[in-house]
Formats: C-alpha cells, structure tokens, sequence
C-alpha cells in the first residue's frame, strides 16, 4: 500500500549530466538532488576532506577563550566541564576533559539529570561545584540561554566559558567568553556544528596553539557520534567531521563502544553513520533518558574492559526499556491524535509521558504524521515540553513569540524543549496552533518520500552501489539514496519478526532478481499484489559472514496496468 506520498525530484539538466565528473548518470543525479552544480563542490563533497574545515579562530571569543583556558592550565587552576545529558552532550563532555587532561588539566565533568536538574545551568548545581573549589567552568552543548545562571556564577566569583550551539536568544548570558558559530556577527562560515563540534574546535585551537595538533586524532570518534547523534546537517565541515571520525571510530575503537558494538552484533572495523544512528546513539542515550548520563559517559572514557562490559550491558537494558516505553507512549499518543482531531501541530499532553522519551516520541510522530509535534509532560505546578518540527515550521521562532507563557527553553528550529508553570499550558497550545494554522496554510501536511531517481532494478550492480557509497556518510542534509522502480514483480513473501511486523520479499524485474525486506510492514503481507511499484534504499546485508545486495523497501503500490 502507499503509505506515504512519492515525491520524485526532479531531473538534472542535461548540461549538469555531460558536465558533472563522475562515471555514470545516476551518481550525477543524486550529487544534484543534494545541491552540487559545479565540479569544484563535487570535488570537495565527494573527498570530504579538511578542505572543508575552517580556522578555528573564526569563532567568536576564540582567542580569548584559548588564552583563558591557558591560564588556567599553567596554574593548575580546578576546570569544570559542564555538559548535557543527550549524546552530543555527553560526547562533548568527554572530549573536552580528555582533551584538557591530556595538556595536563585538573578537570572534572558535570552532567546534570535530566528529570531532576533538566537541561542547562543550575544554581544549586554551580554551589556544589563552588564548594568543591571549582573557579572555571566550560559549559559544552548548554549555557547559552542561561542569563540568570551565569550572573550567579559571576556572582559567586566563578569564570564561565560558555560553548554552545544552540539559536542565540535575544539577551545573552554574562559570561567571561561565548563561543557558538550563530552568534551575531560571527565570521564563522558554518553555522550548523554541533555541540561537540563546538567542543572540538575549542581544543583544535588550543592544542594548535601550543603545537600539539596530532593530539586531536584520537578523539575525532567522539566527534563523529555526537554530531550524528544530533541530527545537524551532514554538510560542509560535520561532513568531513564525522567522515574522519568514523574511521578513528574503526581504527582505533574505545573499549565501552567495542562492547557495545560486540552485544548488539555489529561487524567491528565496519562502523558507520548508520550504526550511529540505530545502534550507538539510542545506547549511549538510554542512561540520560532513564537514569543519569555519567554511566554513558564512564564507559567512553574507561579504560577497564571490566567496567566496559559492565556498563555496556547496563546501557542494553536500559535502551530494552526505552524501546518499551517508547512503543507505549506512542500506542497512547495515536488515541490522543485520534481523539482530538489532526490540527497542523500536535501536542499531546499526560501526566504518565516519561520526561527522558519525550524528545523520540515527538520525533517518531514529526515523521509519521508530517507536522511539528510537542510532548509534554504535566504535574500539579510545572509542565516539561519537549518538540519536533518539519522544515516549513521553525519551531524555536515559534516558543519566542510565545516566550510570556514559558519559564525556560532553547533549542533549534527543528528541536526544542521547554518548561513553564502548568497553568499555562492550555495558553500555550492555543496559541502555537493558531501560529502553525497561519504559517502551514500553504503546506500540504500529508507525510511523502523524497525519491531520487526512477531506476531498474538491473541498473543496481555492486558497482553502482559502491558509487552510492562514495556519497556516505549519510544523515540529515545528505540522506540515503532513495529509488523508485515500477512493475516489480513479487515471487515470494512472508512475514518476518516479533508479530509478524515486518516483510521479507522476493522479487524479480525483467530478469534481474533481488531479495528485499519491509520493516513494519507484515500487516500487508494478506492481499499482496503481484506486481509492486517499490519505493527503497539499496543496502548491504550482512550475514554469517556472507555480503549480499538487498533493497529495503519504505513504501509500496500495486503497479497500474501499464507497468505490468
């Protein structure tokens, strides 16, 4: 069945084809479609090398924050790296206190919990850290939108180095220095760095100021998972970033992401973005959403494998148990889109939500239903947010112009979350409904696929996929290749996996045969029609040893008449 709308991009001009320098027309068209036009920028995109990486000192406050840090080293002066409790914010804390460890600083991380501190600076927090004769605090992925926090730090005589990458708020904190690439009248070229990309040009800076570039290698994995893990744009420098990091991430693998690696059955030396994104990211986020992040953060920095495989397994039963709450939330939030009518924006309020899955949640239901969704989670006096949008709604835009009604948020335009007192909620949804009625009017809301190019399955030879692969790594901005072929035949079907929910296919067009499967797909597996239009990616399936080419299908349509 179409689940979704098809949406196929439109074809490159026939002067990009015979120009563009790549060996077949399909590789020429998905460079287009991600919005190369020229040889320089396929050149750059398809080596992804430090070519794309700017100077460091770009950055605003760079040089003062590098000198300060500097100081600090040569006196022995206590630093505190304060982080956040996603990924990208546990991996920035990791990188920043190895990276000053190694130059010889006495550092400390600080990760606040998410349920009982939430995100950013605390008072309560920077007492505690006071008392422990803490004087500098880098903050890493938070601080930004913390004015009232970093005025008590000042106030408790404590240097507050704030690095971030959050959307700047009109009124800035205080703090000694503020490096983030969206500040105003930043001359940085790149604006979407994550957190940890933040984080890592910091230390690129300082350690190419006391000439120990060659000490950053070892930690461009961290680098790599965090800026996956966050969901910025695969473009530009996170392009090269992550591209480095991965193979440091093969190369030369930390003994926590070994195990983890180990227990969920990936292939060691064989890592990429993919495995990021299903497999490292939702592990190392588990302990924040659940429990507290240090456990995440103790086992990318251990050095025990027995601490390694302890905290590994840890972290596997705890994502067992996000993956079961998350499924039920999301079981109760389709009653509640049930019940209440699909407006242009979703927001779903319960007092049972649990607060660390709020963000996927929203996310899972962003993509579902093609709209920007809020999840909040509700007690007698507070109420916690946490949102998803699509591109046509800037979402942090839109809790700015209802900023009265909130205590607290931050974000990004497609990610943000938020607390506020509870009787304002109701306030809240009326007002961010009616501001997504107005700017969505023109926006068809029904969910659809981005589909790249209209292809036989013949033309898909282990050649053309190696081509699809020089495109990796893959994310937002730079997503997987997704193809179109009609009249595809079906020679075998059956369901696969708990409850049947998925599909594994045979499938045969003009001669050229191909195994697929189609996750969460098992209930039409009852009807299935001979002759498939399929919508897909091309992948490499992995097993007992043995590589195959398979398709794995996102959506599918009975064929018309004619393609059969």
């Amino acid at each position: 069945m179409n689940h979704s709308r098809w949406n196929i991009l439109p074809p490159a001009p026939r002067e990009f084809l015979d120009q563009a320098p790549c060996p077949s027309a399909l590789l020429a068209q998905l460079l287009y479609n991600r919005g190369l036009r020229d040889a320089v920028q396929i050149e750059l995109f398809l080596k992804g090398d430090q070519r794309l990486a700017a100077d460091p000192l770009l950055l605003p406050d760079m040089e003062k924050t590098i000198s300060r840090l500097y100081r600090a080293l040569l006196s022995g002066e206590k630093i505190a790296v304060y982080g956040d409790f996603d990924v990208d914010g546990v991996t920035s804390t990791a990188l920043m206190v190895q990276g000053l460890t190694a130059l010889g600083g006495i550092v400390m991380p600080y990760i606040p919990h998410r349920i009982t501190e939430g995100h950013g600076l605390r008072m309560a927090a920077l007492e505690e850290l006071r008392n422990q004769g803490i004087n500098l605090i880098v903050t890493v992925d938070c601080g930004i939108t913390d004015v009232e926090e970093a005025r008590y730090a000042d106030k408790l005589g404590m240097t507050l180095i704030i690095t971030d990458h959050h959307t700047v708020p009109a009124v800035l904190p205080p703090a000694f220095s503020i490096v983030n690439p969206k500040l105003p009248g930043s001359k940085y070229p790149f604006t979407e760095l994550a957190g940890v990309g933040v984080a890592y040009k910091v230390l690129q800076a300082l350690m190419n100021s006391l000439g120990k570039a060659d000490q950053m290698e070892a930690q461009m994995d961290l680098v790599a998972i965090g800026t996956v893990a966050d969901m910025v744009p695969l473009v530009s420098e996170n392009r090269y970033l992550v591209k480095h990091g991965i193979k440091t991430l093969n190369a030369i693998p930390r003994l926590g992401l070994k195990e983890i690696a180990a227990k969920a059955g990936l292939s060691s030396g064989n890592l990429d973005a993919e495995s990021i994104t299903w497999c490292l990211s939702p592990w190392l986020n588990a302990s924040g959403r659940l429990e507290h992040a240090i456990a995440s953060y103790r086992l990318l920095t251990t050095q025990s494998q027995q601490e390694a495989r302890e905290l590994a397994s840890m972290l596997g039963q705890q994502n067992l148990e996000r993956q079961r709450l998350t499924a039920k939330a999301m079981t109760e939030a389709r009653v509640q889109i049930a019940a209440q009518g699909l407006a242009p924006l979703i927001m779903l309020v319960n007092r049972d939500f649990p607060l660390g899955i709020a963000g996927p949640v929203a996310g899972k239901l962003t993509e579902e239903y093609n709209r920007p969704v809020i999840i909040v989670n509700l007690d007698e006096k507070t109420a916690s947010g946490s949102s998803r949008s699509i591109p046509q709604f800037n979402i942090i835009n839109a809790l700015n112009q209802c900023s009265g009604l909130l205590g607290r948020f931050g974000g990004h335009a497609q990610a943000a979350g938020f607390s506020m007192p509870a009787k304002n909620i109701n306030l809240l949804k009326n007002a961010l409904i009616e501001l997504a009625t107005t700017q969505l009017k023109e926006v068809d809301l029904r969910p659809y696929v981005n589909i790249d190019a209209e292809v036989s399955l013949s033309e898909l030879t282990p050649e053309i996929y190696q081509m699809i692969q020089s495109l990796s790594p893959f994310g937002k901005g730079n997503p997987v290749p997704t193809f179109v072929s009609r009249g595809v035949r079906v020679v075998g079907c059956r369901t696969m996996g708990a409850d049947a929910q998925h599909l594994r296919l045979k499938l045969t067009q003009k001669g050229t045969n191909y195994e697929a499967v189609a996750f969460k797909l098992g209930d039409e597996a009852k009807g299935m029609s001979e002759s498939l239009d399929i919508v897909y990616n091309l992948e490499l399936d992995r097993w007992s040893g043995v590589e195959n080419l398979r398709l794995n299908i996102q959506s599918f349509s009975p064929s018309s008449p004619l393609d059969k």
